[in-house]
Protein backbone atom coordinates (compact mmCIF):
# COMPACT_ATOMS: atom_id res chain seq x y z
CA UNK A 1 0.00 0.00 0.00
CA UNK A 2 1.08 3.08 -0.77
CA UNK A 3 1.26 5.81 2.19
CA UNK A 4 0.60 9.43 2.71
CA UNK A 5 4.26 10.14 3.80
CA UNK A 6 5.40 8.53 0.61
CA UNK A 7 3.04 10.68 -0.94
CA UNK A 8 4.02 14.16 0.52
CA UNK A 9 8.14 13.20 0.14
CA UNK A 10 7.30 13.09 -3.52
CA UNK A 11 5.15 16.15 -3.96
CA UNK A 12 8.45 18.18 -1.97
CA UNK A 13 10.65 16.39 -4.57
CA UNK A 14 8.45 17.53 -7.13
CA UNK A 15 8.52 21.46 -6.77
CA UNK A 16 12.35 21.24 -5.71
CA UNK A 17 15.06 22.76 -8.46
CA UNK A 18 16.40 20.05 -10.24
CA UNK A 19 20.25 19.02 -8.97
CA UNK A 20 21.46 17.23 -11.89
CA UNK A 21 18.88 17.57 -15.22
CA UNK A 22 16.61 19.94 -16.71
CA UNK A 23 13.87 17.93 -15.94
CA UNK A 24 12.98 15.29 -13.13
CA UNK A 25 11.15 12.32 -13.45
CA UNK A 26 8.94 10.02 -10.12
CA UNK A 27 7.22 7.07 -10.73
CA UNK A 28 5.07 5.69 -8.34
CA UNK A 29 4.97 2.03 -8.63
CA UNK A 30 1.75 0.32 -8.29
CA UNK A 31 -0.54 3.40 -8.25
CA UNK A 32 -3.27 1.25 -7.84
CA UNK A 33 -2.46 0.64 -4.18
CA UNK A 34 -2.85 4.39 -3.53
CA UNK A 35 -4.61 4.40 -0.04
CA UNK A 36 -7.39 7.42 0.46
CA UNK A 37 -5.28 9.69 2.30
CA UNK A 38 -2.07 8.79 -0.41
CA UNK A 39 -4.97 9.52 -3.31
CA UNK A 40 -5.98 13.03 -1.70
CA UNK A 41 -2.27 14.28 -1.31
CA UNK A 42 -1.28 13.14 -4.90
CA UNK A 43 -4.44 15.41 -5.98
CA UNK A 44 -2.84 18.85 -5.71
CA UNK A 45 0.73 17.90 -7.48
CA UNK A 46 -1.31 16.43 -10.11
CA UNK A 47 -3.60 19.34 -10.43
CA UNK A 48 -0.89 22.40 -10.29
CA UNK A 49 1.78 20.17 -12.30
CA UNK A 50 5.35 21.49 -12.74
CA UNK A 51 6.74 22.46 -16.02
CA UNK A 52 10.18 20.30 -15.39
CA UNK A 53 8.34 17.09 -13.71
CA UNK A 54 7.06 14.57 -15.22
CA UNK A 55 4.90 11.69 -12.91
CA UNK A 56 4.17 8.20 -13.92
CA UNK A 57 1.85 5.93 -12.48
CA UNK A 58 2.16 2.52 -13.12
CA UNK A 59 -1.21 0.63 -12.36
CA UNK A 60 -1.37 -3.27 -12.62
CA UNK A 61 -4.59 -4.21 -15.07
CA UNK A 62 -7.64 -4.96 -13.78
CA UNK A 63 -6.45 -3.15 -10.95
CA UNK A 64 -8.42 0.56 -10.64
CA UNK A 65 -7.29 3.72 -9.68
CA UNK A 66 -9.65 6.08 -8.32
CA UNK A 67 -11.38 8.38 -10.59
CA UNK A 68 -9.92 11.73 -8.94
CA UNK A 69 -6.09 10.12 -9.63
CA UNK A 70 -7.52 8.70 -13.20
CA UNK A 71 -9.13 12.02 -14.66
CA UNK A 72 -5.99 13.64 -13.81
CA UNK A 73 -3.66 11.37 -16.05
CA UNK A 74 -3.19 10.17 -19.79
CA UNK A 75 -3.61 6.73 -19.94
CA UNK A 76 -0.95 4.21 -21.97
CA UNK A 77 -1.56 0.68 -21.97
CA UNK A 78 1.35 -1.44 -22.04
CA UNK A 79 1.06 -5.12 -23.46
CA UNK A 80 2.16 -8.43 -21.83
CA UNK A 81 5.01 -9.59 -23.12
CA UNK A 82 4.71 -13.57 -24.95
CA UNK A 83 5.75 -16.30 -22.84
CA UNK A 84 9.40 -16.51 -24.36
CA UNK A 85 10.55 -12.74 -24.35
CA UNK A 86 8.91 -12.91 -20.46
CA UNK A 87 10.99 -15.81 -19.23
CA UNK A 88 13.87 -14.50 -21.30
CA UNK A 89 13.96 -11.37 -19.00
CA UNK A 90 13.22 -13.15 -15.89
CA UNK A 91 16.08 -15.43 -16.81
CA UNK A 92 18.36 -12.62 -16.97
CA UNK A 93 17.36 -10.32 -13.99
CA UNK A 94 18.27 -13.54 -11.60
CA UNK A 95 21.69 -14.47 -13.03
CA UNK A 96 22.88 -11.49 -11.01
CA UNK A 97 21.65 -13.62 -8.19
CA UNK A 98 24.19 -15.67 -5.42
CA UNK A 99 23.69 -18.98 -7.34
CA UNK A 100 22.36 -20.30 -3.65
CA UNK A 101 19.60 -18.16 -3.60
CA UNK A 102 19.00 -17.86 -7.12
CA UNK A 103 15.48 -18.79 -8.35
CA UNK A 104 15.37 -22.33 -10.55
CA UNK A 105 13.67 -22.72 -13.55
CA UNK A 106 10.48 -24.50 -12.12
CA UNK A 107 10.26 -21.61 -9.80
CA UNK A 108 10.73 -19.00 -12.41
CA UNK A 109 7.80 -20.86 -14.61
CA UNK A 110 5.44 -21.26 -11.24
CA UNK A 111 6.30 -16.86 -11.09
CA UNK A 112 5.66 -16.50 -15.02
CA UNK A 113 2.19 -18.15 -14.31
CA UNK A 114 0.98 -17.08 -11.08
CA UNK A 115 1.94 -13.80 -12.80
CA UNK A 116 -0.43 -14.00 -15.95
CA UNK A 117 2.98 -13.73 -17.29
CA UNK A 118 3.62 -10.17 -16.16
CA UNK A 119 7.49 -10.44 -16.26
CA UNK A 120 8.08 -7.38 -13.39
CA UNK A 121 5.77 -9.33 -10.63
CA UNK A 122 6.78 -12.81 -11.78
CA UNK A 123 10.35 -11.16 -10.51
CA UNK A 124 9.11 -10.20 -7.25
CA UNK A 125 7.11 -13.50 -6.51
CA UNK A 126 10.31 -15.74 -7.84
CA UNK A 127 12.55 -13.54 -5.45
CA UNK A 128 9.92 -13.20 -2.46
CA UNK A 129 7.73 -14.73 -0.02
CA UNK A 130 4.54 -14.78 -2.20
CA UNK A 131 4.82 -18.15 -3.50
CA UNK A 132 5.26 -20.09 -0.58
CA UNK A 133 2.70 -18.51 0.80
CA UNK A 134 0.39 -18.40 -2.31
CA UNK A 135 0.87 -22.25 -1.84
CA UNK A 136 -0.18 -22.45 1.65
CA UNK A 137 -3.25 -19.84 1.01
CA UNK A 138 -4.17 -22.37 -1.91
CA UNK A 139 -4.06 -25.70 0.43
CA UNK A 140 -6.20 -24.32 2.88
CA UNK A 141 -8.72 -22.91 0.15
CA UNK A 142 -9.57 -26.72 -1.14
CA UNK A 143 -9.36 -27.95 2.46
CA UNK A 144 -12.03 -25.85 3.25
CA UNK A 145 -14.23 -25.81 0.21
CA UNK A 146 -13.97 -29.78 1.21
CA UNK A 147 -15.22 -28.99 4.60
CA UNK A 148 -12.14 -30.24 6.41
CA UNK A 149 -11.01 -26.60 8.21
CA UNK A 150 -13.50 -23.94 9.58
CA UNK A 151 -13.45 -20.34 7.16
CA UNK A 152 -11.41 -18.78 10.35
CA UNK A 153 -8.58 -20.99 9.96
CA UNK A 154 -8.57 -20.83 5.94
CA UNK A 155 -8.38 -16.88 6.31
CA UNK A 156 -5.37 -16.68 8.14
CA UNK A 157 -3.67 -17.97 5.18
CA UNK A 158 -5.10 -15.60 3.07
CA UNK A 159 -4.15 -13.23 6.14
CA UNK A 160 -0.54 -14.02 5.80
CA UNK A 161 -0.45 -12.57 2.31
CA UNK A 162 -1.87 -9.36 2.76
CA UNK A 163 -5.17 -7.81 1.34
CA UNK A 164 -3.91 -6.84 -1.81
CA UNK A 165 -2.13 -10.43 -2.86
CA UNK A 166 -5.11 -12.26 -1.85
CA UNK A 167 -7.81 -10.78 -3.62
CA UNK A 168 -5.25 -11.21 -6.81
CA UNK A 169 -5.13 -14.56 -6.27
CA UNK A 170 -9.22 -14.89 -6.07
CA UNK A 171 -9.66 -12.72 -8.53
CA UNK A 172 -7.88 -15.04 -10.99
CA UNK A 173 -9.07 -18.01 -9.58
CA UNK A 174 -12.82 -16.36 -10.62
CA UNK A 175 -11.39 -15.19 -13.88
CA UNK A 176 -10.21 -19.29 -14.44
CA UNK A 177 -13.42 -20.35 -13.40
CA UNK A 178 -15.11 -18.02 -16.01
CA UNK A 179 -12.99 -19.24 -18.84
CA UNK A 180 -13.51 -22.94 -17.96
CA UNK A 181 -16.84 -22.35 -17.58
CA UNK A 182 -16.70 -21.30 -21.11
CA UNK A 183 -14.75 -23.93 -22.23
CA UNK A 184 -11.61 -22.28 -21.96
CA UNK A 185 -8.33 -22.92 -20.04
CA UNK A 186 -6.90 -21.85 -16.44
CA UNK A 187 -4.05 -20.12 -16.47
CA UNK A 188 -3.50 -21.15 -12.95
CA UNK A 189 -2.78 -25.00 -13.99
CA UNK A 190 -2.63 -26.03 -10.23
CA UNK A 191 -6.24 -24.83 -9.42
CA UNK A 192 -7.85 -25.71 -12.84
CA UNK A 193 -8.76 -28.87 -11.86
CA UNK A 194 -10.64 -28.12 -8.79
CA UNK A 195 -11.87 -25.25 -10.82
CA UNK A 196 -13.07 -27.10 -13.59
CA UNK A 197 -15.05 -29.19 -10.93
CA UNK A 198 -16.78 -25.87 -9.86
CA UNK A 199 -17.54 -24.94 -14.19
CA UNK A 200 -19.21 -28.33 -14.44
CA UNK A 201 -21.31 -27.48 -11.17
CA UNK A 202 -22.61 -23.74 -12.05
CA UNK A 203 -24.01 -21.06 -14.40
CA UNK A 204 -20.66 -18.61 -15.96
CA UNK A 205 -22.73 -15.88 -13.96
CA UNK A 206 -21.49 -16.95 -10.96
CA UNK A 207 -17.68 -16.53 -11.93
CA UNK A 208 -18.74 -13.20 -12.19
CA UNK A 209 -20.62 -12.50 -9.42
CA UNK A 210 -17.17 -14.00 -7.98
CA UNK A 211 -15.45 -11.44 -9.76
CA UNK A 212 -17.49 -8.37 -8.31
CA UNK A 213 -17.25 -9.53 -4.80
CA UNK A 214 -13.33 -8.78 -5.51
CA UNK A 215 -13.38 -5.65 -7.07
CA UNK A 216 -16.09 -4.73 -4.17
CA UNK A 217 -13.02 -5.53 -1.77
CA UNK A 218 -10.50 -4.21 -3.51
CA UNK A 219 -12.17 -0.48 -2.99
CA UNK A 220 -12.95 -1.12 0.65
CA UNK A 221 -9.59 -1.43 0.62
CA UNK A 222 -8.91 1.92 -0.12
CA UNK A 223 -10.19 2.68 3.49
CA UNK A 224 -7.67 -0.31 5.16
CA UNK A 225 -10.44 -3.14 5.18
CA UNK A 226 -9.68 -5.77 7.48
CA UNK A 227 -7.84 -8.72 5.43
CA UNK A 228 -9.24 -11.20 7.36
CA UNK A 229 -12.46 -10.57 7.02
CA UNK A 230 -12.67 -9.87 3.75
CA UNK A 231 -10.63 -13.12 3.25
CA UNK A 232 -13.44 -14.67 4.98
CA UNK A 233 -16.46 -13.13 3.21
CA UNK A 234 -15.02 -14.41 0.08
CA UNK A 235 -14.41 -17.81 1.00
CA UNK A 236 -18.07 -18.34 1.90
CA UNK A 237 -18.75 -17.25 -1.28
CA UNK A 238 -17.00 -19.33 -2.95
CA UNK A 239 -17.65 -22.16 -0.67
CA UNK A 240 -21.36 -21.92 -1.63
CA UNK A 241 -20.58 -22.76 -5.34
CA UNK A 242 -19.72 -26.56 -4.09
CA UNK A 243 -22.43 -29.31 -4.87
CA UNK A 244 -24.84 -29.74 -1.49
CA UNK A 245 -23.94 -33.10 -1.12
CA UNK A 246 -20.48 -32.06 -1.23
CA UNK A 247 -20.49 -29.67 1.29
CA UNK A 248 -22.53 -31.95 3.89
CA UNK A 249 -20.04 -34.16 3.32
Amino acid sequence: MVKVDQVRALSTFAVASPQVAQRKVAIIDRADQLNINAANALLKTLEEPQPDVTLLLLQESGRPLLPTIRSRCQTVTIPTPDVEAANNWLVGEVQALDEATRPSAQVLAKALMLSGNAPRLALEYATGEFIGLRDKAFEQFKQFMKGRVPVAEAAKAFKALGLEDSLWLFEGWAADLARLSLGGCAIDTEAEEMLGFLARSNPAWRAHALLDMVKEAREAGVYNANPELEASRLLIAWQKLMPVKRRAG
